[in-house]
Formats: structure tokens, C-alpha cells, sequence
């Protein structure tokens, strides 16, 4: 006992800081992770573990397995070969095909790996199978340990009509609706209208915001039921529905929870995930700026009395929605370990996957109630392969031509399962990574999240960078004042980028013509030292050019000065300095004293420039005085009228085709439905008109910008 008291000793010491300042407790923490594990020689756990998942969560998985001298095996699918997860085990095998249920999902493909294998114990991730009681029954009968809760509890808690009873018998605040299954879209109609709209339909197998649609009149509720019930079986096999009150303005709230098989359970603090797009959450933060210690504690006992209920023993969510006068209403618990289990990670000191691996063995939690710290503040930024300048994110697929995380900024963690050269494809979640950066006080940890996202270099695929940096700059989530509508209030009108200060506009200015003027001086030097294209040495020390950014034209003079430059942009003058490696994907430049870090991501020898700037991209070309005169006499190449064609907003498949060729359709009507990841997107008719032409069927795979349906 002696001994087990001094390891418990050695797995709290991170704990023990709980006094000391948050960048103390950073610092002790693991580098790069912030978070610690500690394995103890004396407590065995398991020798090998299969990761039932794919990757960053099986990354992170077999990181702490690796830490804790456990072997790994992985699975993976045909077109996940190469993937990182897969390079990390210590085994991998193919479980089928790229269709999730033909691999991730495959259940007697997994079952013989395992067997095969000689895995001990099975860590399901999130998401797949984690929540698949089936898959927890299976390999208890073959004497595997699954790492997460028993069956029981994955059935009362993942079925959500079920959980909402349980959570009413325990005293857990809940949100009024239909306490059963919904049969059909008359049903859904006639349920909603006694609730009284709006409305939340959503899978009762569900999570992850699949399934789920808001209703505020009749026709969104048929329309409602038929999505989310196609949503559900897609993501969950599952179509049950169910209707409830819908909570306009909330919070999004959650308790992290850790329980073992001796009845202890215990409340990890809150996390605040009150940033979403379509019911996904998109930043996250611990703690939350809006609970005060009262509030805090409440939800904590309640989430626990709820673990309890059902005799929880893992690392679970229990979910809240919370209005203006804090008070909190049950969603849902996931039995699993959850995406944004970093930040908690962050906050504790706690390694969430090593205590799920200890219960799942038959530990005790070595910690109390009271052991269980907040120290600083921690904020996740999901890295998505998505356009957020559509619909605040549509998918993007597409290869990873250069990839380089912001690791060099202190205070950050990046949980990933990508690298350069890695494929990001229709069939999976298009998540890059989870960016997650650390703080003594909230102020610091979005300091270092705008560092770490400025210094994020993803090339190859678009991605939702330049949304995270407007939201986490925004006045209103710098105060706190943030509600599951942040997006859709903030931007009305869909997200368009970030809006330039005059003082920023010409930064950019400046910076554009500094970086021509940088590499036509570079190209010159090249010539020169060349004995095979001998070029007259030129001291040229002034350059007058005509810069264009969106559609203003801009007259500048650049003065070169050593490794400075003297822009002068519309009358005002300011000093450009850097080293000009312009072979480096990041150009870390001082503009007056202010230091940025600006990205190049292209240039031509027609002056065409594309420069990501305070996150976002802008598009400028730099021309001579002589070129830009001269360019006024250039035909201007005119547009295709694409008004009758209906195009694929993003890569996916076709679900269904609602129209054919003869067809009349009015505006607004829907003529077609695309999964991307999972999701499925109703397409509409632009105009009313007569359908010409089909270009394609269901089943059909389909890219970015591919013709679906043309009109007369």
C-alpha cells in the first residue's frame, strides 16, 4: 500500500501546483501536451491495446499507450495505409475498404483482427464505434476489455429518450419535449405543435451535431425529420428521432466526468463550446467565462448523480444548455471520450486517456473531488479542410502540399493525425487538427492562439483558419458574450473574411509591395552571380508600382534601405523590415514596430500575389507604372453566364436527384442532395425555369464545382 501511495503521490505532483501559477504548472507539465502521465511499474495495466479509430484521436490514444509501455495496434481502412496512426503502432491491419461501414464500422473484420492480434483491450476513440453497446457486448464475451463504460450505460445513455427518463429520476435538470420515439413526419408535426416551436429534432443514437435540424414551422419539421432521419442511419444505423423544446440563445455547456467500477465518480470542471456551425462545435474553452462557483458546483453534482444512475465508469460528457440566467438543462452525455478532452487536459494536469485505460482495468481513481484543479485557461480551435466562406464551412478535400504546425509558439499543443503529403478525402471527418493553446488567464491563452494560428501553415486544401482568427478577435467573444448563434449573428450575411482597418490596409499594401520589390531584387541577384546569363548590375533604389487589392488601385513607392523598405502608400510612409526568406512558407515582418507574421502563398511573373494577412487571404497583383499603363489596353476576359447551371457547392456524394430532364421547378425548390462527411446538403433551385439536362444520379461521387443540373 505503501508503495501505491507514493505513485499516486508521483500522478498528483502535477496537482500539487494547484497554488502555485499557472505557468509553473505549464512548465512541469509534458512538453508540447500540456497535460502529465505518469505510469506507475507497479500497477500493470495491459500489454497491447487495439485503437478501434483513426486519425488525430488515434494518435493521441497511442501516444499515452506509448508512454505508459503498452503496444498498439491499429486499424485502418485501404486508402488509410499510409496514414499516421497507422506509422505510430506497433501493428496495423486493413479492416476493409474507404466506406466507414465497411471498415471503421466493420465489426467482424475488427473482431478477427483483435483476435489475431492478441489485443487485451480495445480504446474505441470517439465517433465509430465508441458508443456502439454491440461492439462492447462482442468483445466482452470474447474476454476483451473495452475501454469506456459497460453496456449498460452506453444503452441508457446513448439511446437519448432513454437518458432523458433516467436524468429526470435523478433529479437532472431537463428540457420539456416528447419522451418517445417519433414515428413519422405527420407525428413529428403534430408533437411539435404541442411542444410549441421552435423545436429540436435530432437522432436519439446521435451526437456530433449529425442528425439534428431546428424547426420553426410545420414545413421545416417534415423537412426536418426527413434529413435527420437519413443523417441518423448514415452516421449511426440508427433513424429513431426524437422532438423537444428548443432553447433559442443558449449556452453550450458541458461537465467532463470520470468514474470508475467502485462507484466513485467524479466532475472535471466545465468546458464552454458554445461556438458552432450546423450544430458542431468549432472553438471550445475551459473554463467557461459564464458560470460562477455556485453554478459550477451544481452541474458538477448533477452530471455525477447522473453517472451514478447508470454506474458510469469512464471518462464521459455530460452536456448542458444554459440560458441568460444560468439556468442549465440536460442534452445529452457521451459515453466516450470527447474531441475537446484537451482543454480539460490542459486545466488538470490529467491524462483523460490513461485514467480511462486504469478503470477500464478495475483502479480506483486516485483522486477526490477536491484534488481536482482549475489552473489557467485553455482554448481549442477545431483545424478544419473546410471553405468557411460557405456556410461557414463546406469540406474541401484535397492533398497537403506543405503542412507545418505552429509548435515553435510556446504554450501550444496540436493533436493531429495528418502530415505533409496526406490525403484529406470525402469519406472521413475533414478535421486537420485540434489547435490548443494555454494561458495563466484567458487573455494569454488567445494571445498564443492568434500567434499559433498566424504561424499554422496548411497548404493544398482550403481551410477554415481564417474564420477561428475572426472569431477568437471578435469584441464579443474576447467579452464572453457568446451564445450557440455567435455565427450566424455575427455574420448575417455568411462569413466574408476580415474587414480591413484603413491603418491594416495599407500593412498590406506595403507588405505586397515590399515582397515583390524582395523577390524582383532576389531574381536580379540570381542573373548576376549567373555565368551562363550575365546581367548588367542595376542600383536601382526606388520602384514606383500600382497595386490592386480587391478593387481599390493603389499608387506606392518603394525605397529600398538594407533589408528595410520605405513604402509610401496614399501619402503616409512606413517602414517594411525582415529577413526576405522568401523561400520560408511563414515571412515574419516588422511594419512601424508591429511585428506579423504574413504568409505567401503565391506569386507570378504577371505580379499576381495571394498573401494571408491577420488570417485571411487576400488577392493582390503589383504592376510597374509602365505595365499598368499598358494594362488599361488589355481585353477583359468576360465571365460565363452560369445563372441556368446548378453546381456541387463541395466534394460528396449524390443521395438523391429530385427533379428530371422536362421538369418545371420554381425557386427555392430542391432539386437535389449531397453528403459530404456524413452530412447531408439540400440543393435548390436558383430560379424557376424547365430542367434540361441531369448530369447525374444517386450513388454518383461528385467534386467541388462539378455540374448536377442544368436549366433551359
Amino acid at each position: 500500500m505503501a508503495t501505491r501511495r507514493g505513485s499516486v503521490a508521483a500522478r498528483l505532483a502535477i496537482l500539487t501546483l494547484k497554488h502555485a501559477s499557472s505557468l509553473s504548472r505549464c512548465s512541469f507539465a509534458v512538453s508540447r501536451v500540456l497535460y502529465s502521465t505518469v505510469s506507475d511499474l507497479n500497477e500493470p495495466t495491459f500489454d497491447k491495446i487495439l485503437v478501434a479509430n483513426r486519425g488525430e484521436i488515434a494518435c493521441r490514444i497511442i501516444k499515452t499507450c506509448k508512454k505508459m509501455g503498452i503496444k498498439t495496434v491499429a486499424i485502418h481502412s485501404d486508402v488509410d495505409s499510409n496514414a499516421v496512426h497507422v506509422k505510430m503502432a506497433d501493428e496495423a491491419s486493413c479492416v476493409g475498404p474507404a466506406p466507414t461501414n465497411k471498415s471503421y464500422l466493420n465489426l467482424d473484420a475488427i473482431m478477427e483482427t483483435i483476435q489475431k492480434t492478441g489485443a487485451q483491450a480495445v480504446h474505441p476513440g470517439y465517433g465509430f464505434l465508441s458508443e456502439n453497446k454491440e461492439f462492447a457486448r462482442r468483445l466482452a464475451d470474447e474476454g476483451v476489455t473495452f475501454i469506456g463504460p459497460d453496456t449498460h450505460a452506453i444503452q441508457a445513455m446513448g439511446d437519448k429518450i432513454e437518458s432523458k427518463l433516467i436524468a429526470k429520476k435523478a433529479k437532472v435538470n431537463t428540457i420539456p419535449g416528447f419522451d418517445g420515439v417519433v414515428k413519422d413526419a405527420d407525428e413529428a408535426v403534430k408533437i411539435a405543435r404541442e411542444i410549441g416551436y421552435p423545436v429540436m429534432i435530432k437522432a436519439s443514437a446521435g451526437g456530433g451535431g449529425k442528425g439534428m435540424r431546428i424547426a420553426w414551422n410545420d414545413d421545416e419539421t417534415r423537412e426536418g425529420f426527413r434529413f435527420s432521419s437519413q443523417e441518423a442511419a448514415s452516421s449511426f444505423g440508427d433513424d429513431r428521432l426524437l422532438i423537444e423544446k428548443f432553447i433559442d440563445n443558449p449556452r453550450h455547456i458541458e461537465i467532463q466526468i470520470l468514474g470508475d467500477k467502485h462507484g466513485n465518480a467524479l466532475w472535471l470542471n466545465e468546458r464552454e463550446c458554445s461556438i458552432q456551425r450546423r450544430n458542431q462545435k468549432v472553438v471550445e474553452e475551459a473554463p467557461s467565462t459564464f458560470l460562477d462557483p455556485e453554478t459550477r458546483r451544481a452541474m458538477g453534482e448533477q452530471a455525477v448523480a447522473l453517472a451514478k444512475a447508470v454506474n458510469y465508469s469512464s471518462a464521459g460528457t455530460v452536456e448542458f444548455l444554459v440560458d441568460s440566467k444560468k439556468n442549465f438543462y440536460f442534452l445529452e452525455m457521451n459515453t466516450r471520450l470527447q474531441v475537446e478532452h484537451p482543454v480539460t487536459e490542459c486545466i488538470t494536469g490529467l491524462d483523460l486517456v490513461q485514467e480511462m485505460i486504469r478503470v477500464a482495468k478495475g483502479y480506483q481513481l486516485c483522486h477526490k473531488q477536491a484534488d481536482i484543479p482549475i489552473n489557467g485557461w485553455a482554448i481549442e480551435c477545431r483545424v478544419y479542410a473546410e471553405d468557411p466562406y460557405k456556410s461557414f464551412g463546406l469540406p474541401s478535400i484535397g492533398r497537403l502540399s506543405q503542412y507545418k504546425e505552429p509548435l515553435h509558439v510556446p504554450n501550444v499543443r496540436v493533436d493531429s493525425g495528418i502530415q505533409e503529403g496526406s490525403d484529406i478525402s470525402i469519406y472521413y471527418d475533414p478535421m486537420i487538427s485540434k489547435l490548443v493553446t494555454y494561458g495563466a488567464n484567458r487573455a494569454e491563452a488567445l494571445q498564443r492562439m492568434q500567434e499559433a494560428l498566424d504561424n499554422y501553415v496548411i497548404r493544398g486544401v482550403t481551410h477554415n483558419i481564417p474564420l477561428l482568427r475572426e472569431v477568437i478577435i471578435h469584441p464579443r467573444f474576447v467579452k464572453g458574450d457568446i451564445t450557440t448563434n455567435f455565427l450566424p449573428e455575427v455574420y448575417p450575411d455568411g462569413f466574408k473574411g476580415h474587414t480591413l482597418s484603413n491603418s491594416e490596409y495599407k500593412e498590406l499594401l506595403a507588405t505586397a509591395g515590399s515582397i515583390y520589390v524582395a523577390a524582383l531584387l532576389k531574381a536580379q541577384r540570381f542573373l548576376e552571380n549567373s555565368t551562363r546569363f550575365p546581367a548588367a548590375k542595376q542600383e536601382q533604389k526606388s520602384w514606383e508600382l500600382s497595386l490592386q487589392v480587391d478593387d481599390g488601385v493603389h499608387s506606392v513607392t518603394v525605397s529600398r534601405s538594407g533589408s528595410s523598405y520605405n513604402v509610401e502608400v496614399d501619402g503616409k510612409t512606413l517602414n517594411v523590415t525582415s529577413e526576405w526568406n522568401l523561400a520560408s512558407p511563414l515571412l515574419p515582418i516588422t511594419i512601424d514596430g508591429t511585428q506579423r507574421i504574413v504568409q505567401c502563398l503565391s506569386r507570378d511573373a504577371a505580379g499576381n500575389m495571394k498573401i494571408q494577412y491577420l488570417g485571411t487571404v487576400y488577392k493582390a497583383q503589383i504592376l510597374t507604372k509602365l505595365a499598368a499603363e499598358l494594362k488599361k489596353y488589355m481585353l477583359e476576359k468576360v465571365s460565363d453566364d452560369t445563372s441556368n447551371i446548378l453546381r456541387s457547392p463541395m466534394p460528396g456524394s449524390v443521395v438523391t436527384i429530385g427533379v428530371a430532364p422536362g421538369d418545371q421547378v420554381t425557386e427555392g425548390q430542391e432539386v437535389c442532395v449531397i453528403e459530404a462527411m456524413k452530412m447531408q446538403n439540400s440543393l435548390a433551385a436558383a430560379k424557376s425555369g424547365k430542367v434540361m439536362k441531369v448530369h447525374c444520379k444517386p450513388g454518383d461521387t461528385v467534386g467541388e464545382g462539378d455540374i448536377l443540373i442544368e436549366f433551359e
